[in-house]
């Protein structure tokens, strides 16, 4: 890894998050070559980093071994069919960090012996706390595995599944997860301000509480149930707010959203797939 070259097409938050991490794990910024249409990002990547930048895509491409496609869904049809002659006679990994496309898409449009991993982070990769789930793609081999999970690695966990399906299950759980916590911090915020508390008191109050119960969920050997339980003192505060919660039918809304995520990761999928 401490000698692979990487070009990354498109030079966005995400983007900007792997290099500086991968930096940061001791990869030499001579091993990127970023292409960016935007000239105030490009001579930012370059002015931070030490990078080399490019508007031009198939520069980019060219002669890296592991080539990060990091443009929104609906440029990437386009983007992968213009870099495609670029990677035609080098069959470079290439891992698509575009939500809600499809691996076997990518590969299409890219030429079916390029490998393709499809990655699914989530936005605290910006901070080196992202959650991602990888799909090893067609044509890929242990080795590519291995490449993909040492990039993304630098923004946080890294988990594999084993069917492209589960994508979207993924895409509804961590990718638009983050959403779901910030809504119930700051229901949870407000809550406080209508009780008394100061603003910024109630939102300090309820950031540090998310931050300290993430904490011991994830240092814990002890299932999230468990750890609910016993904060759950029985006739107390907790177990009064939980029974609310229970009520209004929490775990059912829960599921339900989620699985509207998932439905709509899914037709997204099929759409960008007809291009």
């Amino acid at each position: 890894m401490k000698s692979t070259s990487i070009g990354f097409i498109g030079g966005g938050n995400m983007a900007r998050s792997l290099v500086g991490g991968l930096i940061a794990d001791g990869l030499a910024p001579s091993a990127f070559t970023v292409s960016e249409p935007d000239p105030a990002r490009r001579a930012a990547l370059a002015e931070r980093y030490g990078v080399a930048v490019t508007a031009d895509n198939c520069q980019a491409a060219a002669g890296a071994e592991v080539v990060v496609l990091a443009v929104k869904p609906q440029v990437l049809p386009g983007v992968a069919r213009e870099i495609a002659a670029a990677l035609a006679d080098r069959h470079p990994l290439v891992v698509s960090i575009a939500a809600g496309i499809r691996s076997t898409d990518v590969a299409r449009w890219l030429g079916d012996a390029v490998p393709v991993v499809r990655a699914m982070p989530n936005t605290p990769a910006l901070i080196g706390c992202g959650a991602t789930a990888l799909y090893a793609g067609p044509g890929t081999e242990a080795r590519h595995r291995e490449l993909a999970e040492s990039i993304l690695r630098a923004a946080g966990s890294v988990t594999w599944v084993e069917s492209e399906p589960q994508m979207d299950a993924v895409t509804a759980l961590s990718g638009s997860g983050p959403a779901y916590f910030f809504l119930l911090t700051e229901a949870m915020a407000d809550a406080g301000t209508a009780l008394g508390l100061p603003r910024d008191t109630a939102r300090l109050l309820a950031l540090e509480t998310a931050l300290g119960a993430a904490r011991m969920s994830v240092e814990s050997a002890d299932d999230v149930a468990e750890l609910r339980r016993r904060v759950t003192s029985p006739g107390g505060t907790t177990e009064a707010a939980l029974a609310v919660l229970q009520e209004g039918g929490f775990g059912g809304l829960v599921d339900r959203a989620v699985r509207a995520a998932c439905e709509r990761s899914r037709e997204l999928a099929d759409s960008f797939g007809r291009e």
